[in-house]
């Protein structure tokens, strides 16, 4: 009898758990079932239906109108060439920061010299900098090295900002590495770069995974530098969606705003919902090492 109790007790705070757990998705899902559904309605239903009700009749002309965009006057708006800006700006930049990240990690854990733990404490002490506070020293580099305004400027940029970060997550999970690694490929006459790509480098599958999901989400959805650090041709993609939310041509048109937030979000939610897990895994894996 108290085993059934128990059993039941334990059942129905497993369904009470899973009912909150549901409460809460419901709950930060809705927005974005609210984007979604706003996007697909006609400005004129948007005006006359409810909010979080379903498209009476589906139409793809908001996504066209924020994809293409529309000009009035002498300017236009559409989210199509700023979206590939960003597209150029993150590959090279992701992969930049990851490996200079990486062999940062790996000298500053496994080839120690005098200074080194300084060095590590000033590049971790720049992950804390505010954005604000580098925006005119970096912006008197670039422009006295002629980047100012241009997608390379907006590279450099994001490369110097995400090395601190890049470097903590491979020096943290290199720390794991058992040392007798390092010593034994020494004896075997194993130099610096060669110990890093035969041994290290197949280790790492889960901090580049961690690294490159942490680089490419904080420099897709960057706006400060991009609006301070682009002209008209290089502003990302975030930029772009400040302009058409900002732009005041008459009636609102909800549903453009909604279908421009949905494109400059997605690539980013692409990559968590196949990358995830990995992600997950890839946090708690040097911790469990050693």
């Amino acid at each position: 009898m108290v085993e059934t109790r128990g059993s039941f007790k334990n059942k129905l705070l497993r369904w009470l758990l899973l009912t909150i757990l549901g409460l809460f998705v419901l709950y930060y899902l809705l927005p974005l079932f609210v984007m979604i559904s706003t996007s697909l309605k006609s400005l004129a239903e948007i005006r006359t239906g409810s909010l979080i009700s379903l498209p009476r009749e589906i139409t793809l002309d908001a996504w066209a109108l924020a994809w293409s965009g529309s000009c009035t006057g002498t300017e236009c708006f559409g989210m199509k060439p700023y979206f590939f800006n960003s597209v150029i700006m993150v590959i090279p930049a992701v992969l930049i920061s990851t490996l200079i990240g990486a062999v940062n990690g790996y000298t500053l854990s496994k080839w120690k010299f005098a200074g080194s733990e300084v060095i590590f404490g000033l590049l971790l002490f720049g992950c804390f900098i505010p954005f604000q506070v580098i925006l005119l020293p970096m912006a008197i580099v670039l422009g006295k090295l002629g980047l100012a305004g241009t997608i390379p400027g907006l590279i450099m940029v994001h490369v110097i900002y995400g090395i601190g970060f890049t470097t903590l997550f491979f020096r943290n999970y290199y720390v794991s590495v058992p040392t007798e690694l390092v010593k034994a490929a020494k004896i075997d006459g194993a130099g610096f770069f060669q110990i890093f790509f035969s041994i290290f480098l197949p280790l790492s599958t889960p901090v580049f995974v961690v690294t490159i999901i942490w680089q490419f989400t904080q420099i897709w959805n960057d706006f400060l530098f991009g609006v301070s650090f682009s002209s008209a041709g290089s502003q990302p993609v975030t930029v772009a969606l400040n302009n058409i939310v900002n732009t005041s041509t008459g009636v609102k048109a909800y549903n453009v705003d909604m279908a421009a937030a949905i494109i400059a979000a997605l690539p980013t939610l692409v990559v968590y919902v196949l990358a995830g897990k990995y992600f997950v895994r890839g946090l708690t894996a040097g911790s469990v090492k050693g």
